[in-house]
């Protein structure tokens, strides 16, 4: 659960640098890490209710957010990188 809460400071704190240097791709790294969040919620909420075989469809929604969450990681990274690049070029 602390993770859970570390994840959103950390996203929380990459909006708040975002808005404070109105850097767009910042911003839009923020928004990349919400599937991530998502995904962590879904495992401590199958952790929580003891691993349940009825709830097993939680760990396929969880694998699935995890992989769109790392796909969105790896773009806003690209995006970020792709921004500061040409700002040290001009």
């Amino acid at each position: 659960i602390a993770t859970l809460f570390e994840w959103s400071l950390a996203i929380v704190l990459v909006v708040m640098i975002g808005k404070s240097t109105q850097n767009k791709p910042l911003t839009w790294l923020s928004v990349a890490m919400l599937p991530n969040l998502a995904s962590a919620m879904a495992a401590i909420t199958w952790h929580m209710f003891d691993n349940s075989l009825e709830l097993k469809g939680l760990v396929v929604l969880q694998a699935a957010l995890t992989t769109l969450g790392n796909i969105c990681l790896a773009f806003a990274a690209w995006y970020l990188f792709r921004s500061e690049s040409s700002q040290t070029n001009q």
